[in-house]
């Protein structure tokens, strides 16, 4: 089924991500009961607190759901500020442009592009990626968080200010009902990880890396193969991901059926 990106498709994507990360937040909360995390809605918009350092203390969704006021922003800010941390907004090109001209009166700057793909799913998709009989794709067992874990740390050494928040990342995931994780084994050794959330018939492909010594095995397509199919069989409509602009993730999404629907920007308030 053919889609377009309009301000539909980009609410419908919006909230999955936001969901995804509210869900996140809340499994962080009853895994370090000592933390304080919580999330809040504010004009139709997730605004999360992970941590001042957390890649997803921020808000999704901002001005796609409802106009957005000077008063909402204020509230936003309010909420970040009182916990120690920066506010940042992820805001889709397809939000209303009014936003903007708050954004300028409140001294916010951008500092950040990401890409949106999705593609659509059959009930019974029709793929050939080329699958390596050698990697097999599974679930985690309940007990295998930390060796998912490492391998995520190992996978993502290249960005190591990302560490401790992937270190802790298998141990909240495994908290969720709504999450698959997912490890790639090469004759029995793990290799790459990748893990899936979805909401509103929208599968939200994350978390995907491989170590340096298992690359150009045909890990990722394998992991890719099983999140299309087993959110296709469990009743999602579209697959969505999200990328570094003109990235080699990027490219390997969109020589896999995904496509653009947007760029957004990350915006943070000086």
């Amino acid at each position: 089924m053919p889609f377009f990106a309009d301000r539909n498709l980009a609410r419908r994507l919006e909230r999955a991500e936001a969901d995804s990360n509210a869900k996140f937040v809340e499994a962080r909360g009853r895994v370090f009961p000592d933390r304080e995390v919580g999330w809040i809605e504010v004009a139709g918009a997730y605004a999360m607190f992970d941590g001042p350092d957390s890649p997803i203390t921020q808000t999704f969704g901002l001005g796609l759901f409802e106009s957005v006021t000077a008063e909402h922003l204020e509230a936003i800010e309010t909420f970040f500020t009182e916990r120690g941390a920066p506010t940042h907004h992820e805001v889709s090109p397809l939000a209303e442009l009014e936003l903007l001209t708050l954004f300028r009166e409140r001294g916010y700057r951008p500092i950040e592009f990401s890409t949106v793909l999705c593609r659509p799913l059959a009930a019974e998709p029709e793929m050939d990626l080329g699958i390596e009989e050698r990697i097999v794709v599974r679930p985690i067992e309940a007990d295998e968080g930390e060796m998912w874990a490492e391998v995520s740390v190992k996978g993502w050494s290249e960005v190591p200010e990302i560490g401790p928040f992937l270190a802790e990342l298998s141990l909240v995931s495994t908290q969720r009902e709504d999450c698959l994780s997912l490890v790639a084994e090469l004759e029995g050794r793990p290799i790459a990880v990748g893990a899936m959330t979805w909401h509103g018939g929208v599968a939200l492909l994350a978390g995907a890396c491989t170590i340096p010594e298992g690359r150009r095995q045909g890990a990722q397509q394998a992991l890719l193969d099983y999140r299309l199919r087993y959110a296709a069989r469990h009743g999602c409509d579209l697959a969505m991901v999200g990328t570094q602009p003109g990235s080699a993730s990027q490219r390997n999404a969109e020589r896999h059926g995904f496509r653009i629907a947007y760029t957004r920007v990350k915006w943070q308030k000086e």
